[in-house]
């Protein structure tokens, strides 16, 4: 039996006045021309922490390397393709004036986006989830 491989979702947000802003990124196709927005996304490395992952993830592919917060043991979920999946999310805060270069190997474009904005662009439901917490989390002043 193969174990499980382990992802970790990067949910990177800012605070703009007195809204907050989520980055999302735009997938490259894939050979079946499919693409879609998601968060930083990536899979640990041989003996690479969760958390090391995390800050590798997020400086390969958009070139952030000055992080506030990361909020852990926000969500999680798993799923197989066909492999055996194990994907932990955190949020991460960064300065509103914090720039994005993207690897473009993995994505085309960001886009920085209020709540609304980014549940209609991200297309998986587990992400989609994992926001919806994030959002209320930081509403209610949770963190």
């Amino acid at each position: 039996m193969r174990l499980p491989i382990q992802v970790v979702e990067a949910i990177i947000f800012r605070r703009n006045g007195d809204s907050i802003e989520y980055l999302l990124l735009k997938r490259l196709p894939d050979r079946n021309g499919f693409w879609h927005w998601q968060p930083v996304t990536g899979g640990l490395e041989e003996r690479e922490t969760r958390t090391e992952a995390l800050r590798r993830e997020i400086k390969e592919e958009t070139g952030i390397k000055n992080l506030i917060r990361v909020i852990e043991d926000l969500y999680y979920f798993e799923f197989s393709d066909p492999n055996l999946n194990q994907e932990y999310v955190y949020g991460v805060e960064v300065s509103s004036t914090e720039e994005v270069v993207l690897d473009g190997r993995e994505h085309s474009e960001y886009r920085w986006c209020g709540i609304k904005d980014a549940l209609q662009l991200l297309y998986w439901k587990e992400n989609k989830e994992a926001l919806e917490k994030l959002n209320k989390i930081l509403e209610d002043g949770q963190v």
